[in-house]
């Protein structure tokens, strides 16, 4: 499978309960994704998990979002919500994976497919919210959302956990200093960045108000942290995901069509 049709919409996914984060995600999707919200089909599944007739073949590709849950808190720990959400990305990443269906998940969305894949997720590569620089693997120089760019380039990102390893079958594209394993690819399709192609400079500015006592940081660091976040712009990052988009999607096919969630 290499693409899918043109004629579909973007399904994109998130899990931030707070309305503020997740409207301003989604603009950032758009905004850099170079859709718009006709082109789309979103559902938070925080609010309403995902449906159990969704229908993948109703939709060009899929992108998901970050989110304030951690992968690696205990079972016991964990929330219904939390639960629920993990349980319904398991049944939807069976078919992504199986199938090959275009998918780009970022922070969370990086953590989802690592878990189903088998990969543990721990604090061990935790990274404060910050500006970092990544290097692009030999393989990644070579991968179609990669092909052209420096051999370093800019991202935004702030986790408490990541994958350990690379998952058994995946092709490693991106590495970082602090936590090796910053982007990765299953099959021709699928995709999954640590980082968050879709963040800007305001975006995170936004997230670290409304998460500064969400564990990511002490609350006083959170001044600091909006200076790191405000060093250097992160245009490749944010092609990632253009690039992604244009691969699955042609917006010049769609000019006048608005979409509904099925």
């Amino acid at each position: 499978m290499t693409s899918m049709s043109a004629t579909k919409p973007i399904l994109i996914l998130q899990l931030r309960p707070e309305d503020e984060t997740s409207d301003s995600e989604y603009a950032c999707f758009l905004k850099y994704g170079g859709l718009r919200a006709k082109d789309t089909c979103r559902i938070r599944i925080e609010k309403h998990g995902i449906p159990d007739n969704l229908d993948l073949d109703d939709y060009a590709a899929i992108i998901v979002g970050g989110s304030p849950f951690d992968i690696s808190t205990p079972e016991d720990e964990k929330s219904a919500t939390q639960k629920k959400i993990e349980a319904d990305f398991n049944r939807l990443l069976q078919q992504v994976v199986t199938r090959d269906i275009p998918f780009l998940g970022a922070c969370s969305g990086n953590g989802l497919l690592g878990s189903y894949l088998g990969t543990r997720i721990s604090t061990r590569y935790a990274e404060a919210v910050s500006c970092v620089t990544l290097d692009i693997t030999e393989a990644g120089k070579h991968d179609k959302l990669l092909t052209g760019f420096p051999e370093k380039i800019d991202v935004l990102l702030g986790h408490k956990e990541a994958v350990d390893t690379t998952p058994d079958g995946a092709t490693l594209l991106m590495t970082g200093k602090d936590c090796p394993i910053q982007m990765f690819r299953v099959g021709e399709n699928v995709y999954a960045t640590q980082f968050h192609p879709e963040g800007d400079t305001e975006e995170f500015l936004l997230r670290i108000d409304i998460y500064r006592n969400h564990g990511y940081f002490e609350p006083h660091e959170a001044e600091e942290l909006k200076k790191r976040v405000s060093l250097n712009p992160t245009p490749y990052a944010q092609a990632i995901l253009r690039r992604f988009v244009e691969r699955y999607y042609s917006r010049r096919e769609k000019l006048g069509t608005d979409f509904s969630c099925k």
